[in-house]
């Protein structure tokens, strides 16, 4: 009887402690349709030499609407419109954008890695993120600071910097 109470009472601790130790390890889950949020409202940056863009994101339903526009020299060259929505079964937000100067429609993925990091694939890359050949990196350096890192053949190819316009 005592061999029976002291395996039941080791037993007892060692489940204790495995219960312990994965809570001290799981982290919690990052709400993505909250952090989201953060992009809404206008956002301005420099595109290239002569070149500004201005993205607007409202919200709309469980996701956003994006209006954005490219100056070259003040004049506007080209602009866009998005539409974000979050997909429970991906745990990610996927968008779709058209251009008025392109026939064809972009369709990607992204989501929060932390509160203030993201990152972006192609839609048919989502199966394997780390393999995708373009893929864009986010991060938001304050709420009104955000910059954008394009990565093609796992090379930075241009880093974009954007700053919340008040309006």
């Amino acid at each position: 009887m005592k061999t029976y109470c002291l395996i039941v009472m080791i037993a007892g601790i060692l489940i204790l402690n495995t219960i312990v130790i994965q809570a001290q390890t799981t982290e919690a889950k990052l709400d993505q349709v909250e952090l989201m949020k953060q992009f809404l409202g206008s956002w301005k940056g420099k595109m290239g030499k002569d070149t500004i863009g201005i993205a607007d994101y409202l919200p709309f339903g469980n996701g956003i609407e994006g209006t954005m526009q490219e100056f070259t020299e003040g004049i506007l060259f080209d602009s866009g419109k998005q539409l974000w929505g979050y997909d429970k079964g991906f745990d990610k937000t996927v968008f779709a954008e058209l251009w008025k100067s392109s026939q064809v429609i972009y369709i990607d993925v992204f989501w929060f890695k932390s509160r203030n990091k993201g990152e972006v694939v192609p839609l048919q890359d989502i199966s394997n993120p780390d393999s995708a050949k373009l893929k864009w990196e986010f991060e938001f350096k304050s709420p009104d600071s955000l910059i954008q890192t394009m990565i093609k053949n796992n090379k930075v190819v241009q880093v974009l910097r954007f700053t919340r316009e008040k309006k």
